[in-house]
C-alpha cells in the first residue's frame, strides 16, 4: 500500500470539502437537529418521573454513540458517492491506485467526518444539557472504535452493492443502517426484544456497546465481556465488508461496471 497515493486521496475530499460550504454545513446540521429534539425531549421525560433512571444521560449517550454508528457507515458511502456523481471512478482506477488504497482513504475520510460531528455534539450536549460525553471515561474509547468499525464495514458493503447495482442503489447508503437500530438496542435493553430477536441483536456489535454503555452508566461498571463481544464481531465484520467491497470490484472490472456507473 502506498501511502502518499492514498493521502492524496484525502486531499481530494479535503480540497472538496474547503470549496463547498454546503458539505460543511450538512457535517454538524443533522447532527445538531438531533440533538435538540431528542435532548428536549429527555428533559421532559425527566421531568415526568423523577424516581427513574436519569434518561438525560442515557439517551444522549445513546444518541451521540449511534451518530458515531451512522457518521462513520455515511462517511465511506460518501466518499464512494463522491466518486460516482463526479463520474471519477474510471478516472481513479485507470491511475496506479489500488482498490485497497482507495478503501484506506475512505475509511480516513470517514473517520475525519465522524470525528468533527462527534466533537461538535459533545460539545453542543455540554453547552445544552450540561451533559459530558466524556464522563464515561477510557470505556468511551472502546465504544467509540467498535461502533467506527461496524460502520466501516456496513459502509463497505453498501458501496459493493452500488458498485454492482448502479445508482439505483445510492438509497442504500442512508437506508441501510436502521435496519440495525432496532436491534442495536440503542436506547432500551436487549432484554426487551422477542427471544427470537436477542440473539439477533447479540450478533451485532452495537448492541453490545450499548449494553456496555448501560452497564457504565447505570451501575458504573465496565462490563468487558461486551467489549470483547463487539470487538470479536467486528473482526468478521470487517473481513465481510472488506471482501464484499473487493470482490465486487474484481466483478465490476471484468464486466466493464467501472465505466458504466454513474452514467
Amino acid at each position: 500500500m502506498n501511502a502518499h497515493r492514498v493521502l492524496a486521496m484525502v486531499w481530494r475530499h479535503v480540497y472538496l470539502y474547503r470549496s463547498s460550504w454546503t458539505r460543511l454545513v450538512e457535517l454538524i446540521y443533522w447532527p445538531a437537529m438531533e440533538l435538540f429534539v431528542w435532548g428536549f425531549l429527555t428533559i421532559y421525560l425527566r421531568g415526568l418521573g423523577p424516581g427513574l433512571p436519569d434518561f438525560v444521560v442515557l439517551f444522549l449517550g445513546g444518541l451521540i454513540l449511534w451518530d458515531v454508528l451512522f457518521r462513520s457507515q455515511i462517511g465511506v458511502s460518501l466518499a464512494f458517492l463522491e466518486e460516482i456523481w463526479s463520474r471519477n471512478l474510471s478516472n481513479l482506477f485507470a491511475s496506479p491506485l489500488t482498490p485497497t488504497e482507495f478503501v484506506a482513504s475512505q475509511v480516513i475520510v470517514a473517520l475525519a467526518r465522524t470525528l468533527i460531528a462527534g466533537l461538535f455534539m459533545a460539545l453542543l450536549a455540554a453547552l445544552l444539557y450540561h451533559y459530558n460525553l466524556f464522563s464515561m471515561g477510557l470505556p468511551l474509547v472502546a465504544f467509540f472504535v467498535n461502533l467506527m468499525v461496524m460502520g466501516w464495514s456496513i459502509g463497505l458493503l453498501v458501496s459493493a452493492m452500488i458498485l454492482r447495482f448502479g445508482q439505483g442503489a445510492e438509497s442504500l447508503a442512508w437506508a441501510v443502517i436502521f435496519l440495525f437500530q432496532p436491534v442495536a438496542a440503542v436506547f432500551y435493553p436487549v432484554s426487551v426484544l422477542p427471544e427470537w430477536l436477542r440473539s439477533v441483536a447479540l450478533a451485532t456489535p452495537a448492541a453490545h456497546v450499548f449494553e456496555g454503555m448501560r452497564a457504565l452508566l447505570l451501575d458504573g461498571r465496565f462490563d468487558a465481556g461486551h467489549i470483547i463481544g463487539a470487538l470479536v464481531l467486528n473482526v468478521v465484520y470487517l473481513i465481510v465488508g472488506c471482501a464484499g467491497f473487493l470482490g465486487m470490484f474484481r466483478v465490476a472490472r471484468r464486466r466493464g461496471l467501472l465505466l458504466q456507473v454513474g452514467e
